[in-house]
């Protein structure tokens, strides 16, 4: 060969997968997968999951997370719903604290299971955890549908954490 001419291209087959192959290999990886709509995860849903609860005479009630009434329908799900939004009380060890579980803003994170809902716990004082609430919703246009519904049921939480004062009756009689 003369100097600075260009060498002849050797086909080099042993990286390329064979037609067979080709064909069973993805074209993308799995992260361009779309998940489906919500509305089509609803009616999957909807009418069977682990988490319904059903009572005779009673309304379908679902337990999932995310979930702020606990009624089996698309407006309060947790599972079909992109943005979730639940007000609730956990007790950790002696502690009852109120806690606000909403949707990651990650869309990644819709795939997975366990970091797809965040937890973030709410002020008892009345008037700092309404604004805590309400900024979470309205304030970054997050479900102001369910603002109302979520202030009428930290209330409700708040109150379940107040315990009643023993009276105690002297065993003497009373003159």
């Amino acid at each position: 060969l003369a100097q600075g001419a260009p060498r002849p291209h050797k086909s080099n087959n042993k990286n390329k997968p064979s037609l067979a192959e080709a064909s069973v290999l993805p074209t993308r990886p799995s992260s361009f997968f779309a998940m489906a709509s919500a509305a089509l995860l609803w009616e999957c849903v909807k009418g069977n999951n682990s988490f319904i609860r059903k009572s005779p005479n009673m309304p379908v009630m679902s337990a999932e997370a995310g979930n702020l009434c606990g009624l089996n329908s698309y407006k309060f799900s947790g599972l079909a719903n992109a943005k979730a939004f639940d007000v609730k009380c956990v007790k950790t060890g002696s502690k009852e604290t109120i806690v606000m579980t909403t949707s990651n803003k990650k869309s990644s994170r819709a795939q997975k299971p366990g970091s797809r809902l965040i937890q973030a716990g709410v002020k008892k004082q009345t008037k700092k955890g309404l604004a805590q609430i309400a900024k979470a919703t309205e304030g970054s246009f997050y479900r102001r549908d369910l603002i109302e519904l979520a202030q009428k049921k930290y209330q409700k939480v708040k109150t379940s954490l107040k315990k009643r004062k023993l009276t105690v009756k002297s065993r003497r009689a009373a003159k």
